[in-house]
């Protein structure tokens, strides 16, 4: 990966449901410092509610728009694997992408991408088959829709096979195994925003991260996500844009980055 000038920075949002929040950051005061938004639509947390206020505050603060379809599964906030065909996982994200599209043409804000949630984004990024299925499914609902995800997981290649555009993304709040994957964690602790920022920026500027061994690997990406559940996460989004802005990199629009490419 060469230096870019521009990165997009994503995170996972409206996750509430009803009078519950997983986090303790407002997703009002997340908004502005991200570009790109991975909006719940019920399954594994959000509601309708949460989505409208979501779509809101995506077109108040010029964010782009993503539907984040997940599993089934609101007790276990889609991080556990759900056993189904294919086909049926499918249905289950074209009627999660359905309700994100529809609230946004609601408030006049198009949907800009879509990215998958918690295990069923795992479970699918290992899974050609399922992979696959999701990839023809987003060329037949939307050819020119991004699908977001890491550059090592089969949706992505399945996605780039076909032809459409995709959003490689890097994780700035999980760890990185040998094989180039986040390590799966149900449960993430606090971190230092001073070294998630350097953490971030070194990525962006040599393109490399640490892994759980200590060895350097090579990433390729042009968003960087965070996760509004994980404790700080306000403070850790600062301290990535103040790490950029330190760097000379500048936080923009999805876009703005591809035609720097």
């Amino acid at each position: 990966m060469t230096y870019r000038p521009k990165i997009d920075i994503n995170c996972d949002m409206g996750e509430a449901f009803g009078a519950w929040r997983l986090g303790l950051t407002d997703d009002e005061l997340l908004m502005p410092l991200i570009t790109s938004a991975n909006v719940a639509a019920g399954f594994h947390g959000g509601d309708p509610n949460h989505l409208d206020r979501s779509v809101r505050l995506a077109k108040a603060n010029g964010v782009g728009l993503g539907a984040h379809p997940g599993y089934a599964d609101l007790q276990g906030f889609g991080r556990r694997t759900l056993k189904a065909p294919a086909e049926e996982l499918v249905n289950d994200i074209v009627y999660q992408m359905g309700a994100v599209r529809e609230f946004g043409r609601r408030h006049g804000v198009p949907l800009q991408h879509v990215k998958l949630h918690g295990a069923l984004a795992l479970d699918a990024g290992a899974d050609p088959v399922l992979a696959e299925a999701f990839a023809a499914t987003i060329e037949a609902i939307e050819p020119t829709l991004f699908v977001m995800g890491m550059q090592v997981w089969e949706t992505v290649k399945a996605a780039q096979a076909r032809g459409l555009p995709v959003i490689r993304e890097f994780y700035a709040d999980r760890d990185y195994g040998p094989d180039g994957n986040i390590v799966f964690a149900r449960k993430v602790d606090r971190m230092d925003p001073a070294t998630v920022g350097q953490k971030v920026l070194r990525a962006c500027r040599e393109g490399l991260v640490t892994t759980v061994e200590g060895e350097d690997i090579e990433v390729a990406f042009e968003s960087i996500c965070f996760h509004s559940d994980t404790p700080g996460s306000l403070e850790m989004a600062k301290g990535i844009r103040a790490a950029l802005a330190e760097g000379g990199i500048e936080v923009a629009p999805i876009t703005d980055v591809l035609a720097t490419i």
